[in-house]
């Protein structure tokens, strides 16, 4: 559970890359990298002060760590909730695709690199800070926020 303190950072397995994005569409600071063996997710885990989020049995004795013990991403994203008391926070959205700090992209800068529709829909943007990727609240959004109110995560 949080104390209050700065939210909770973590490091998913390779077996939880769908865990991984919508932590960081909650806002959480969640590295996924399939080429981080056992150890690796342990050093890190360690350097960086995250937490272990895993399906391997052996990882799952290390401190710190959640043994995720279900297939289904609604089970996975509700036992970490309960876990580490996360609830959505749009201020704190991280790119799903790199884990980057998501930035204001002014309206006019997104002109021309999303599709005309979704210019034309929205007025607020966001670039990833770190691979470039582009957000804004298309028709997936309801999609999202749907199913975090499911969970009772908003």
């Amino acid at each position: 559970m949080t104390d209050g303190g700065p939210p909770p950072r973590f490091v998913a397995d390779h077996m939880l890359g769908s865990l991984a994005r919508w932590l960081r569409m909650m806002g959480y600071d969640t590295v996924y990298d399939k080429a981080l063996d056992d150890p690796g997710i342990s050093k890190l885990a360690r350097a960086e002060n995250r937490f272990i989020l895993t399906r391997d049995k052996e990882l799952g004795k290390e401190p710190g760590s959640l043994l995720i013990e279900k297939d289904d991403l609604e089970s996975q994203l509700r036992a970490t909730a309960q876990r580490y008391g996360l609830r959505f926070d749009e201020n704190r959205i991280r790119c799903s695709a790199c884990n980057g700090d998501l930035v204001d992209l002014p309206k006019e800068e997104a002109k021309g690199k999303v599709p005309d529709g979704a210019l034309a829909a929205n007025q607020k943007f966001w670039r990833c800070s770190r691979c470039g990727k582009l957000y804004w609240k298309g028709t997936h959004w309801n999609g999202i926020m749907d199913r975090l109110r499911k969970l009772s995560l908003v």
